[in-house]
């Protein structure tokens, strides 16, 4: 039974002693940069953001979880860190999409 799991919404998993993904068996660890996102198709800004998230103010880090709603999470400035649906609803704030 080979592990599997997803990053940056793409299905990967390990084969032969390293994580691939799974559609081209390329190694994760040096073409994930390279990757759209398996959710939004948006590839990362020019300095590291998600695409679909950009530069969200007062915030240190943050990820769309890029379809998987529990690895959503945004970390503030101060540290302090929220995820999953809470983590989506204060990046929609943040991007001015709040409806």
């Amino acid at each position: 039974m080979t592990a599997t799991t997803q990053l940056k919404g793409h299905k990967i998993e390990f084969l032969n002693g390293e994580w691939v993904f799974s559609d081209k068996k390329e190694p994760t660890v040096t073409t994930w940069e390279n990757r759209l996102c398996g959710h939004c198709g948006l590839n990362n800004t020019p300095e590291g953001h998600d695409g679909c998230l950009g530069t969200l103010p007062g915030v240190m880090n943050a990820c769309c979880g890029h379809g998987q709603t529990n690895e959503a999470y945004v970390q503030f400035l101060d540290r302090h860190c929220v995820r999953g649906n809470d983590a989506l609803a204060i990046m929609d704030i943040l991007k001015g999409e709040s409806h």
